[in-house]
């Protein structure tokens, strides 16, 4: 099987458009400040945009996709014909069990960093007795999701590579195997064949 430009380009774009949307959840966190009620004396949180969870919830539904494309292009290395024993093979093993950590760790993060951001805090307090803490999601869940998605991303071109040369190595090989057990078969019958006919002359 060799490469094929088409599909390393959807893995490609949508890692990247995942990681353009990781970073901007990254920098539309939800803030929130605790404000007076105007019609009794407690405080409550005051919550801005959602952004944050919208970006987030979209770059793990691009990671999915993504992930989803590549081991159902490769039949997720266990299943369909069996590579050719080498290096190669080797390495495509190494690549595909990184890509999914990566690609796990970078979900985690995304689905995480989205459930949190989306939490509001909805009770109140006494003003000026009871001390009101909003909760917010930290800083640095969907950063680390971005920096996991180019982690995922690398890890899945280097998978697709090394698995499309053992792929390929191993029907060459077999293709070769086959056409030299052909000729050798082929050569002895043919050899017969003019000996027979030259005794009958």
């Amino acid at each position: 099987m060799a490469v094929s430009v088409s599909i390393l380009a959807i893995i490609i774009s949508l890692h990247l458009i995942a990681f353009v949307l990781a970073i901007g959840a990254e920098r539309r966190r939800s803030t929130a400040k605790v404000v007076p009620d105007e019609y009794d004396e407690r405080t409550y949180c005051v919550y801005d945009t959602d952004a944050s969870t919208v970006y987030g919830l979209s770059a793990f539904g691009l990671l999915l996709i993504s992930q989803t494309v590549l081991n159902g292009v490769t039949r997720c290395l266990c299943f369909g014909k069996g590579l050719v024993t080498s290096r190669t093979t080797t390495c495509a093993i190494f690549f595909f069990i990184l890509s999914w950590i990566n690609f796990l760790g970078a979900e985690a993060c995304l689905l995480a960093g989205s459930a949190k951001n989306a939490y509001h805090t909805k009770y109140r307090a006494v003003f000026k007795v009871e001390h009101l803490s909003c909760a917010t999601l930290r800083k640095g869940v969907f950063a680390a999701g971005a920096a996991l998605t180019l982690m995922s991303l690398l890890g899945s071109i280097l998978y697709y590579w090394s698995h499309s040369r053992a792929d390929t190595g191993g029907w060459e090989k077999h293709q070769n195997e086959g056409l030299g057990m052909t000729n050798s078969s082929f050569a002895p019958h043919q050899q017969h064949q003019q000996t027979s006919e030259f005794q009958k002359v």
